[in-house]
């Protein structure tokens, strides 16, 4: 494969757990199919709850063609905005191909952090009927869909012991 860059040929190496092809001059990266999601939930396990999901919400959809071409396919590229974020990134639609330039994956993970602590501080409740939906009927197996679901619950209960530890502790200690 080539790189997106033009900067010769593209080279495989383990990112977070997961094999993708990179340029080592411009340190792109390309994702295959679901590798991105799959590099995601390594980089942190916390944030395995929130998809890559680049088609979520229609009404913010923005598209626009690249001059990119897939390294696989070698149809051109689409850009996609990454949700709410202000990363860019280039999709193929016939492979599901992801390629990230220099640290768009460092400015995707900030970015869901961020949205991962709003969303469980602010809509919790409809997170978790969400994710609890998911486990009959998501896109991703039971077990994995069981794991975002209790996630959820975990993370809503260490920042609920970080904003009111004196609740916290007389419900531990069974106070009034």
């Amino acid at each position: 494969m080539d790189c997106l860059n033009n900067h010769g040929k593209l080279e495989k190496t383990l990112f977070h757990n997961v094999e993708v092809d990179y340029c080592p001059e411009c340190l792109g990266i390309w994702f295959d199919c679901d590798e991105l999601g799959l590099a995601k939930d390594a980089k942190d396990e916390q944030l395995n709850w929130i998809d890559v999901d680049l088609w979520r919400d229609k009404s913010k959809f923005d598209i626009a063609k690249s001059k990119r071409r897939c390294p696989v396919c070698r149809i051109p590229l689409v850009e996609v905005n990454y949700d709410d974020s202000k990363v860019k990134v280039d999709f193929c639609k016939m492979c599901n191909g992801v390629w990230l330039d220099r640290g768009e994956f460092k400015q995707i993970i900030n970015y869901l952090k961020n949205k991962a602590d709003y969303e469980i501080l602010h809509h919790y409740t409809k997170n978790l009927a969400v994710e609890l939906w998911e486990v009959f009927a998501g896109p991703e197996k039971l077990r994995a869909e069981l794991e975002d679901f209790f996630m959820i619950l975990k993370l809503f209960n260490y920042k609920f012991i970080v904003q009111h530890p004196l609740l916290n502790s007389m419900i531990e200690n069974g106070q009034k």
